[in-house]
C-alpha cells in the first residue's frame, strides 16, 4: 500500500507544489490541494476529490490497476486527521506549552492557553481543519458537545470516528482509535492534561459516532482488542 510520502514524491516528480514542507509524510492542506489539482488535470472521475483511492494511485503510477473509488477500509487507510493526531501524542499543556499552543493555532484559530482552558475541542478542531480544509465545523467547536452535530452519523466503530462524551458538568470530544467490549480507545487532547490515548466507557457516548461529511465513509469496523491504558472518568 502506498504511503503518504510515496504519494507526495510522485506529485513532486510531476511538478505539483507541496509548499515549503515538501514531502514530509503528512497529509496536510498543501498535499490535499495538490492531489485535487492532479485529479482535475488528469480529469479523474473520483467521488471525493482530494482523497486517495485506486484510480488516483494508478494515475500516479503507484498501483497496477485502476478501479472504482471505494470507501475507506480500516485496514487500508489511516484517515489524515488520525495520522496528524498520532504525531502529536505526548504533547503536554504545561511541559510543552509553547509547542502545543503554536500547533493549536496552526489552522488560524485557537481557544487560548491550554494550561488554563479545556482544550479537547481545540484539539479536534485543529486536526480536522488542517487535514480537511473544506469540512464544515460545528458552531463553537471548542464546546465539546457541539460536535454532536458534526458531519454525519456513523453506525460502525470506524478508525478516526469523532466521539462526543458526557462527563459531570460538561462534555469531552475525541477520536476513536480502537475499542473493546466496554471501552472506546480515545485519542484526544486534554486527557491527563496532554494528547494521549485513554479508555472511556462506551456508555458515556452522547449520541452516535460522527464522521466528516467531506471524507468517504469507512467500510469496515475496527476489531475489538484490549488496550493497556488508563481509564478516564472525567476529562475536566
Amino acid at each position: 500500500m502506498a504511503t503518504v510520502l510515496d504519494i507526495q514524491l510522485a506529485l513532486l516528480a510531476r511538478g505539483y507544489d507541496l509548499g515549503r514542507s515538501g514531502a514530509d509524510g503528512i497529509l496536510g492542506r498543501m498535499t490535499i490541494a495538490a492531489i485535487r489539482k492532479f485529479q482535475a488535470d488528469r480529469k479523474l472521475h473520483v467521488k471525493w476529490p482530494g482523497t486517495i483511492g485506486p484510480i488516483t494511485l494508478a494515475a500516479l503510477g503507484l498501483s497496477g490497476e485502476a478501479a472504482p473509488e471505494p470507501g475507506v477500509s480500516a485496514d487500508e487507510i489511516v484517515p489524515p486527521w488520525v495520522a496528524l493526531a498520532r504525531r502529536k501524542i505526548g504533547l503536554h499543556e504545561k511541559t510543552n506549552n509553547k509547542t502545543l499552543r503554536d500547533w493549536l493555532k496552526s489552522d488560524g484559530n485557537t481557544l487560548g492557553d491550554p494550561a488554563k482552558l479545556p482544550w479537547c475541542g481545540d484539539f479536534i478542531e485543529t486536526v480536522i481543519a488542517v487535514t480537511l480544509p473544506d469540512e464544515p465545523l460545528p458552531g463553537n467547536p471548542y464546546w465539546a458537545l457541539n460536535w454532536k452535530a458534526f458531519g454525519r452519523p456513523i453506525d460502525i466503530v470506524g478508525l478516526g470516528a469523532i466521539a462526543p462524551f458526557v462527563r459531570p458538568g460538561g462534555g469531552h470530544i475525541g477520536m476513536i482509535v480502537g475499542h473493546d467490549a466496554s471501552y472506546f480507545h480515545v485519542l484526544g487532547g486534554n486527557q491527563s492534561n496532554a494528547i494521549t490515548i485513554t479508555k472511556i466507557a462506551k456508555n458515556r457516548l452522547s449520541g452516535p459516532l460522527r464522521w466528516p461529511a467531506t471524507y468517504p465513509l469507512p467500510t469496515e469496523a475496527l476489531p475489538r482488542r484490549e488496550l493497556d491504558a488508563t481509564i478516564s472518568t472525567n476529562e475536566a
